[in-house]
């Protein structure tokens, strides 16, 4: 709820960012297309310097759990849950992706604040997504 990205090092932090959430930012992602952002434990399972976006890091949603709650309602959880910055063609003004949710679940930095994120944080580290 604050839209803050806290990066931690022993258990404290040391870097916050402002960071934007999905379009529908209330409640946990149930499945594809709810337009919600992850909350819960995962951890970064990929690094794609070549994204849509300035950089991204891939979060690892669907955990087990996620996927079967999807499973039991008949739903496909979704995916392709990425950390990362602004799009590389904007669609709007950089006013609206500065102040606005935006995103289609994922959670977006300013482009700068995303640059910095990638060289301090290396794949495989847990990260934790509160509501």
């Amino acid at each position: 709820s604050e839209r803050r990205l806290y990066l931690l090092r022993n258990g404290a932090p040391f870097r916050s960012y402002r960071m934007a959430l999905g379009l529908n930012p209330r409640g946990h992602k149930e499945r594809e297309g709810d337009f919600r952002t992850p909350e819960g434990r995962y951890r970064i399972y990929r690094r794609n310097p070549r994204s849509d976006f300035f950089l991204s890091l891939g979060i690892s949603y669907p955990n087990e759990r996620d996927a079967e709650h999807a499973r039991r309602n008949g739903w496909r959880p979704g995916g392709a849950i990425m950390i990362h910055g602004l799009p590389n063609v904007p669609r709007r003004s950089a006013e609206y992706y500065a102040s606005a949710d935006w995103t289609d679940g994922c959670i977006a930095l300013s482009n700068d604040d995303m640059l910095e994120v990638w060289l301090l944080t290396r794949t495989n580290i847990p990260i934790e997504i509160r509501p």
